[in-house]
């Protein structure tokens, strides 16, 4: 049997790679439009287009349709707006009837404190 580890001649592992090869920086450069979009605007539609077409074919496999979405989302609005005010109507009631006893209290400490000064 021989010395040799059998491995011994396959390349090593943590051998450094070669450099990529440097990019060209592109000629032209982006519009402002370009670049909030992510793209060129007509690319950009093309891939909406296909997504929208893959997503409406999916909600329509699962029986939603856009009306039930809007109307989900206004109801969830509306919950939310009855909700947040509900809180905020809450946090007024605690709010006026404890000052309803601070406020009085406090002038009238207010006003012992100015008669106790002369």
């Amino acid at each position: 049997m021989s010395e040799e580890n059998p491995f011994a001649s396959w390349p090593h592992l943590n051998a450094p790679r070669a450099a990529a090869p440097a990019r060209e920086e592109p000629t032209r450069h982006a519009t402002p439009l370009e670049r909030f979009l992510g793209g060129s605007p007509a690319s950009v539609a093309v891939k909406l287009v296909f997504v929208s077409l893959v997503v409406g074919a999916l909600l329509m496999w699962l029986d939603i349709r856009p009306m039930d979405i809007f109307r989900g989302i206004d109801n969830f609005i509306q919950r939310i707006y009855a909700l947040g005010f509900g809180a905020v109507r809450e946090i007024l009631n605690y709010l006026l009837a404890g000052a309803a006893i601070v406020l009085p209290a406090w002038l009238i400490l207010r006003l012992l404190q100015l008669g106790g000064r002369s």
